[in-house]
């Protein structure tokens, strides 16, 4: 299952039978709100705190994707996932919910990738027959613990991203109906310096590119074998970046359609006050699971590369005057069908 240095390809490819995609109210006025399956008026979501309504959104999300397939919790083996919060405590607590098996992580925003690859390996295995990845965000919750309380109204500069409010969740089977998880690429850690956190795509960049690229060499592949390529949330700042870097490097991506989850989840015209674009743990989890699963179930997409992104910094980390680290990590899901 090995191929290459850093990838995996799932000769069983496993299915994604069920997936669940929940919104709150800014991502509802976007080009995508038709796409989600729950869509949220108010960021508190009836809840006490902005914590409390992150974990809701999990929460919701994953019991919507068990039971649009008439599973029940317990038949869930294991639950992968992560988030933004200290310690993962959205994750945490959800699970504390659920109480299915739970296997935390932690990959910033590129956590809903890294818990999909997880979970695909676990099921190609053989390991488990039901296994849940998912992920969650909140624009409160982490301009809170990474930037400035939403309250404090500080202005942003144009390179600055929006987080977004939502969670998805994917569920993986050895058999059924639905998209087939086919490869995953694990990036490695790159830091350019950068020390800005209202420049999340230009520290994200270079990941991005290094673990595309690093796929199509371990595969043997050429970008026109996937329908599209998206990148999880470098927003407009970080894509052209990447697009810059693939032109240094010479890596042929006009050979397929290249977009980022960031960009696509709202209108850039429109929507101004998200400046760059969408980022947080939810941009790629509910594009991925609400909108680009359903283009591949229509027939209009049949293979797609999903790379999300993520820094892998924190409050304490960066006020130690620290650089950026960051990661991506790619996966890959084709039209399946039915497998038996």
């Amino acid at each position: 299952m090995l191929h290459g240095h850093s990838s995996w390809y799932f000769e069983n490819k496993p299915v994604i039978i069920s997936a669940s995609s929940v919104v709150g109210p800014d991502e509802c006025e976007g080009p995508l709100a038709e796409e989600f399956d729950i869509g949220h008026g108010d960021l508190m979501i009836g809840q006490k705190s902005w914590e409390q309504a992150e974990k809701k959104l999990l929460e919701d999300a994953a019991t919507h994707a068990i039971e649009r397939v008439n599973l029940t919790k317990e038949q869930i083996s294991f639950y992968i996932g992560g988030d933004l919060m200290n310690q993962t405590i959205s994750n945490g607590f959800a699970a504390r919910t659920l109480g299915i098996p739970y296997l935390g992580i932690f990959g910033a925003c590129s956590t809903s990738m890294e818990g999909l690859a997880m979970a695909a390996h676990i099921v190609n295995a053989g390991s488990a027959k039901y296994v849940m990845a998912g992920t969650c965000s909140h624009n409160c919750t982490s301009e809170k613990q990474f930037r400035y309380p939403t309250e404090y109204g500080s202005q942003k500069p144009p390179t600055a991203q929006y987080t977004v409010t939502g969670a998805g969740v994917a569920i993986l089977a050895p058999q059924g109906e639905g998209p087939v998880v086919t490869r995953a690429t694990i990036g490695r850690v790159v830091d350019m310096g950068i020390t800005d956190p209202f420049n999340m795509g230009a520290a994200m960049a270079p990941a991005a590119v290094e673990t595309i690229s690093t796929h199509f060499r371990e595969f043997g592949l050429s970008p026109d074998y996937y329908d599209l390529i998206v990148t999880g949330d470098l927003g407009q700042v970080g894509y052209d970046i990447a697009n810059a870097l693939f032109e240094k490097h010479r890596f042929p991506i006009g050979e397929t359609t290249y977009k980022d989850c960031g960009m696509m989840i709202y209108d850039l015209q429109k929507q101004t006050f998200v400046n760059s674009g969408g980022s947080g743990c939810a941009c790629s989890a509910t594009v991925t699971y609400g909108h680009l699963l359903k283009q591949l179930q229509r027939g209009v997409l049949n293979r797609i590369l999903v790379v999300a992104t993520g820094a892998l910094f924190s409050p304490l980390s960066f006020q130690q005057g620290e650089s950026i680290p960051c990661i991506a990590h790619a996966v890959a899901i084709e039209n399946g069908g039915v497998r038996t």
